[in-house]
């Protein structure tokens, strides 16, 4: 894939961004040593005081708040090796209160705080002793977080004899790691992002070994382990050979994340170049499991693989095998492949590693079972016409995932094309299509009409055919639940069928932008003059969430009661000539890029009353919109 410049620029601004704009600000802390004994001995517990000066209206979150609260609370550690840290820091009465940010009661120091060390030198030192403290912290205002930041704090002691009593933790070699009051919260992963895309990839790893080029291949490979004499070695072998399976795909993982580096970055994931390739991409495999063509490597290099792992022993001519499986089973196993990849738009740099293994990891975990355990093949069932149907109804699937791939890229260049309306008849046909294939209406080339429908076949074809009427209603302009998120949103210009019966349509052909405004400076102008609070969208055309709140909870009557209080402004900062400007306002007014962002701002103060993030619950939102409006009105 070549990357244009549009594509390059995308990514360095999203990633670097956030760093530009910090880099201006100044580190509002400043701490120092206050007091320190100039005499101590070694092993006994002494005190440090520190204390920590804060500039403006920022605030340093106390040592008691809970990591996974949101922000970072302030740590104490040694960072060098002779002293340890020997007990619960103290630190001076924090405030306790409701945190915008982190929507949470935390506790905080706002321009001064203090706080009581307990150290102890390691027994075997003498004289005098330079301690680094190193801490590690992170300050907020009630708009925007500073990253967290570390730094070290430098005191010295004279150390005369050892005490009667030595403190455990400074007993033993001077080499030994230090200890630190609480554990350090580490970069964490989104939690519903990250498990929701490693179920992706596990799924599409089981979902592939379901295909006729690689399900009959468990049995005749696992043969090869059978003949081990040694149940053991065969053990060993097995394992071996998964772990090469795993290996062999997330390579391809590791290559992607260096070529694209984060490939999350929001403007690289709005980009309607990428979005169009994916589209393509995903059409592309659509059509190869519905049989219109095989996705294969050149057969010069299966076959090289097939003879090495034959005419090899040992670990070489394992692993010679399992790069033939994943070779081999490269016609089945690339769309899912796609999938993962495709799904790793929007996640971080790591995403593609992670999608491959656990991909690799469900689709290598058959073989290394059955492997350990041959007498398990004779319960396996007989491969046959069911892995066909199994792949082709995949193919429909990814058909119909590409139209929210080909919309994205469609709203950010303003085609008006593939439109909500144009894409439901789409996916009305084709799950009619999918639904009538399992039924036996429909066959592909070298496929036999089924003589009668089984209970199975009517099983499996009964969830499509009412997914497609379930759609219906959608063409009439009516809302669909949670799969409009998936949908193109509502314009004006939509074509309703409803348009063509009476007058039937109602609110569905209404925009989902109709009513907001798009100047963020103007909206303020008149929000001052009407007396009113701003209502801002941080939105995205390629958000999922973003659609999901539009259909959703932007309808509700409690909603629509409170927007009609206040100025609406909707700034798409994916796309468009505004886009760079409207996520620099999103920036600076709430420190962060995500989306989508709701925030309630007020005009005359110019500050954030409230914000919240990502997809809400009505009554959450609901709540949240009320108790902006009142916050506003009290001021």
């Amino acid at each position: 894939m070549k990357f244009t410049k549009p594509i390059l620029m995308g990514i360095i601004f999203a990633v670097l961004s956030p760093f530009f704009i910090y880099a201006q600000i100044p580190d509002p802390v400043k701490y120092s040593v206050s007091e320190i004994p100039e005499t101590v001995k070694a092993g006994e517990v002494f005190e440090i005081t520190i204390e920590a000066s804060i500039e403006g209206e920022w605030h340093l979150y106390s040592v008691l708040n809970d990591p996974d609260a949101g922000p970072y609370p302030t740590e104490f550690s040694a960072k060098s090796q002779n002293f340890v840290i020997a007990g619960e820091v103290e630190e001076s009465k924090a405030d306790i209160e409701f945190d915008p940010n982190f929507e949470a009661e935390l506790g905080w120091h706002s321009s001064y705080a203090n706080f009581s060390i307990p150290v102890a030198i390691k027994s075997e030192l003498q004289g005098k002793q330079t301690l680094d403290i190193e801490v590690f912290y992170q300050v907020c205002d009630d708009r925007v977080c500073l990253p967290p930041t570390r730094k070290s704090i430098i005191a010295a002691v004279e150390v005369s004899g050892v005490a009667d009593e030595v403190y455990e933790g400074a007993v033993g070699g001077i080499g030994e790691e230090s200890s630190s009051v609480s554990s350090t919260k580490k970069g964490s992963l989104s939690g519903d992002g990250i498990f929701s895309f490693l179920w992706i990839a596990i799924v599409a790893g089981f979902a592939a070994l379901l295909t006729p080029c690689v399900f009959p291949m468990i049995p005749l490979t696992v043969s090869y382990f059978s003949k081990q004499e040694d149940s053991g070695k065969g053990v060993g072998s097995a394992l071996i050979f998964g772990v090469a399976i795993v290996a062999t795909f997330t390579i391809l993982g590791v290559i992607l994340a260096a070529l694209l580096g984060a490939s999350g970055a929001q403007n690289f994931a709005s980009n309607p170049v990428v979005n169009l390739f994916i589209a393509l991409v995903l059409v592309g495999f659509a059509l190869s499991l519905l049989g219109m063509y095989e996705l294969q490597l050149p057969h010069q290099f299966t076959n090289f693989l097939n003879k090495k792992s034959n005419e090899s022993s040992g670990l070489l001519g394992i692993l010679f095998m399992a790069m033939t499986i994943s070779a081999v089973s490269f016609s089945c196993t690339a769309p899912f492949v796609g999938a993962v990849f495709t799904a790793t738009v929007g996640g971080e740099w790591f995403y593609p590693i992670l999608g491959m293994i656990g991909f690799s990891a469900a689709f290598a975990s058959p073989f290394v079972l059955f492997a350990m355990f041959p007498k398990w093949l004779e319960s396996l069932p007989k491969s046959g016409s069911w892995m066909n149907i199994v792949k082709v109804l995949l193919g429909f699937i990814e058909l119909a995932a590409a139209f929210k791939f080909l919309s994205n890229a469609d709203l950010v260049w303003e085609w008006g094309v593939v439109s909500r309306p144009l894409t439901i008849a789409f996916w009305i046909v084709i799950f009619l299509m999918a639904g009538f294939y399992v039924l036996g209406f429909i066959t592909l080339k070298h496929e036999t009409k089924p003589e009668q429908i089984s209970t199975g076949r009517m099983l499996l074809a009964m969830p499509f055919l009412m997914f497609s009427f379930y759609l219906i209603p959608g063409l009439m302009g009516s809302s669909l639940g949670i799969w409009d998120a998936f949908l193109p949103p509502k314009q004006p210009t939509d074509v309703s069928l409803v348009a063509s019966i009476g007058a039937g349509g109602g609110a569905g052909t209404v925009s989902a932008d109709e009513g907001w405004s798009k100047d963020f400076e103007a909206s303020k102008a008149n929000a001052r003059a009407e007396g009113k609070p701003i209502f801002i969208d941080f939105t995205g055309y390629t958000c999922t969430n973003c659609r999901a709140m539009e259909t959703n909870v932007f309808p509700l009557d409690a909603v629509q009661q409170a927007f009609g209080q206040m100025e609406l402004v909707k700034l798409y900062t994916d796309g468009g000539k505004d886009a760079k400007q409207n996520q620099m306002i999103q920036f600076e007014l709430t420190g962060n890029i995500a989306l989508p962002t709701y925030v309630i701002y007020d005009p005359v103060s110019e500050t954030v009353i409230d914000q919240v993030l990502g997809y809400t619950k009505d009554d959450k939102f609901t709540s949240f919109l009320e108790k902006g409006l009142n916050e506003f009105k009290s001021r």
